[in-house]
């Protein structure tokens, strides 16, 4: 895995230790991977517009 440093609103940060807390995720790290995994399903490898052109085909299988 590669290191990303990401500056984000304290809320945010706030909003995903909870999650932690709660036990939804082991971690922080874990939390946001997920985030992003749904965030690119949804955007590029889903039924977003980049998706319909056919834009990164084959990427969505390392997810």
């Amino acid at each position: 895995m590669r290191l990303v440093t990401v500056k984000m609103p304290e809320v945010y940060v706030e909003g995903i230790e909870e999650l932690v807390r709660a036990g939804r995720y082991t971690s922080r790290s874990e939390a946001i991977r997920v985030a992003v995994r749904e965030l690119l399903r949804r955007e590029l490898w889903g039924a977003g517009p980049l998706a319909e052109r056919g834009w990164l085909e084959g990427v969505a299988s390392h997810a």
